[in-house]
């Protein structure tokens, strides 16, 4: 087993923790609307469950690719993936990898996330993702933008003297406002957490199905998504309207991720980061993770930009190379996919959800 000076965390599939219940995590969903920057074909909400153009679950009884742990980029996980006995969420006995993550991205930088002022760029800050299909580029102008962007003059995240923005620079401000009930000390606020407290990331340890077993019904996202072939975390919708009920903004950086003070560094959107460099030789979307039912997750658009038609409502779909698999949603959707169509360990995180970067137990 490799060893890694980091906090360690089994989570079988998803007996995940702590989250940020209110800010910036996994799992609830925001109703806002906005009006700028980069915006997608997504018009709604951070809403997990049903988030594509058809209604009818796409017949995924056909044969799908097993999980392959050699995809996985070097130093993505802490130690070397194993198979073991299993039992899934109705009771059918398999056979799973377990996988343990290093819980930072292995061939990526983390950050930046908040602007520092007014007057910081993109190359300076990172996004913002509120669920309404808009990606924001969370850089100064964003920060003036806010009360616009939300309708509300009470958003006021800087100082008017000096044009800085308020940001938790601190573990105690971290942990203060990265939680459901926000220490009013820190509304207003950017909420940012840095690695170092978590000692550098936190492993965690899944429990995926070697080969995918369809579900008779589909399942709800809880907590988790899945993980990305980079060793990170794919967690479910951060819970924006906590957030932004608060008056903070729990920035991302340009991957799409962010820092709590329990799960570490996770991924709430796909932004080309974790996709693997080699272009499928049909042209289709590159693979970017696992979901925690073990079919694999690809990116949204394929080789000439295009995004699959005729995606079922978990943003599942079936072809004779790749058998059925799932394309990640845009990343201003704030979510991977819809839905599990396929069977999760009996512990896995597939229910209800919610939290953010700083929150309570699991989120």
């Amino acid at each position: 087993m490799i060893k890694f000076h980091k906090k360690r965390r089994l989570s079988l599939i998803s007996m995940t923790a702590l989250s940020f219940a209110a800010i910036i995590a996994s799992g609830c969903s925001s109703d806002d609307d906005s009006d700028t920057i980069d915006t997608t074909d997504s018009t709604d909400t951070t809403d997990t469950t049903d988030t594509t153009d058809t209604t009818d679950t796409t017949d995924n009884s056909s044969t799908s690719a097993t999980l392959d742990p050699s995809l996985f980029v070097e130093d993505a996980l802490a130690s070397e993936p194993t198979l073991v006995d299993c039992t899934l969420s109705d009771g059918t006995e398999t056979q799973c990898y377990q996988i343990e993550i290093a819980g930072v991205p292995a061939d990526s930088a983390v950050g930046p996330f908040c602007p520092q002022s007014i007057s910081s760029t993109d190359a300076d800050s990172g996004i913002w993702l509120d669920g309404s299909g808009t990606v924001y580029q969370a850089n100064g102008d964003f920060i003036l933008d806010l009360p616009n962007i939300y309708n509300d003059s009470n958003w006021q995240l800087y100082d008017e003297a000096t044009g800085d923005v308020y940001i938790t620079d601190t573990q105690e401000g971290c942990e203060a406002a990265a939680r459901p009930d926000v220490d009013p000390a820190y509304q207003n606020y950017c909420v940012e957490c840095s690695l170092d407290y978590v000692d550098g990331g936190v492993t965690e340890t899944y429990l995926i199905p070697a080969t995918p077993i369809p579900a008779d019904t589909i399942g709800a996202i809880g907590t988790q998504t899945g993980l990305s072939l980079n060793g990170v975390q794919l967690a479910a919708a951060a819970p924006v309207a906590d957030i932004l009920s608060n008056y903070t903004i729990a920035a991302f950086d340009d991957c799409g991720g962010h820092v709590n003070p329990f799960e570490g560094y996770h991924y709430h959107a796909a932004t080309g980061c974790s996709e693997l460099s080699d272009t499928q030789v049909d042209g289709h979307a590159s693979l970017l993770g696992y979901a925690m039912d073990g079919y694999g997750i690809y990116g949204m658009l394929d080789s000439e930009g295009l995004e699959t038609e005729g995606l079922d409502q978990c943003r599942g779909i079936s072809d004779e190379s790749r058998g059925y698999h799932y394309h990640a949603a845009s990343a201003g959707e704030n979510m991977f996919i819809g839905c599990f169509t396929g069977k999760t360990v009996e512990s896995a995180d597939a229910g209800p959800g919610g939290g953010g970067p700083g929150g309570e137990p699991p989120e």
